[in-house]
């Protein structure tokens, strides 16, 4: 073996035999100068470019308003805002037809003599086909009167002797058109509290039935199913009055006014 002998150890690093390594260089004054032209040349591009959009622009605007200029719109304009803001003559007024003269005839018409008028005088039907000329006259106020004092007058005498009555005034609808009549409320107090059939019996004790309604929330009573008959049969009209005694609890004995 090879004796190398005690190694002695130096107070210095050692040196590297290979060459230092460079740093990076920096840029040069000359290529810092070209990056500035670069930059101000794209900056003085920029602006050209924005410059010829706005001439552009403007030459637009220019021939627009021209064009406008030629055409007279704006003078167009202003006359149709005046004519919408004047205000409107009054329309002329119609005039009015003359009035019908005398019908013209034919000679050999004009020659006839003159016809009689065959729907003078006759029977009117009202909208159900009943004949009431007189009872659409009505009655005047005096034969009115009269017939209502002598049923009051008569009431008056039989009323709380045995049963109660009461009177009922019969209009022109009660006579020629209903097909009920109405009770009057100071008279509920003796009927039946329910529908009930009941019979009128007359001066002659002929029988005619008819059906009792009983009042229901805050209606009058009324009698139905059989008063169209009656109103018929005794040729009923408007003036009449009739006075209905209760005799039995379901029986009415009616007088004739």
């Amino acid at each position: 073996e090879t004796n190398l002998g005690p190694r002695h150890f130096s107070p210095f690093p050692a040196q590297s035999s290979s060459p230092p390594k460079q740093s990076k260089s920096r840029k040069t004054p000359k290529k810092k100068k070209e990056g500035e032209e670069a930059d101000k040349r794209n900056q003085e591009g920029e602006m050209a470019e924005s410059n010829s959009y706005e001439e552009q622009r403007r030459r637009q605007i220019e021939e627009n308003r021209r064009k406008l200029d030629e055409l007279r719109l704006h003078h167009l304009s202003a006359a149709v805002r005046e004519a919408a803001a004047r205000p409107k003559p009054n329309p002329k007024p119609k005039p009015k037809a003359p009035p019908p003269g005398e019908l013209r005839r034919s000679g050999r018409v004009a020659s006839l003599p003159e016809q009689p008028n065959y729907l003078k005088g006759a029977q009117q039907r009202d909208y159900q086909g009943l004949y009431a000329d007189v009872i659409w006259k009505g009655p005047t106020d005096e034969e009115r009167a009269t017939a209502a004092a002598k049923a009051e007058e008569l009431q008056r005498q039989i009323h709380r002797i045995r049963w109660p009555a009461f009177v009922k005034p019969i209009t022109h609808a009660c006579a020629s058109r209903a097909y009920f009549m109405t009770i009057p409320k100071q008279s509920t107090e003796y009927l039946p509290v329910h529908d009930e059939p009941v019979v009128v019996v007359d001066e002659a004790d002929d029988e005619s039935h008819m059906m009792y309604n009983a009042s229901r929330q805050g209606r009058h009573c009324y009698l139905s199913k059989g008063w169209r008959e009656f109103a018929v049969d005794y040729d009923l009209e408007n003036g009449d009055c009739l006075v209905f005694q209760l005799i039995e609890s379901a029986k009415f004995k009616g007088l004739h006014f």
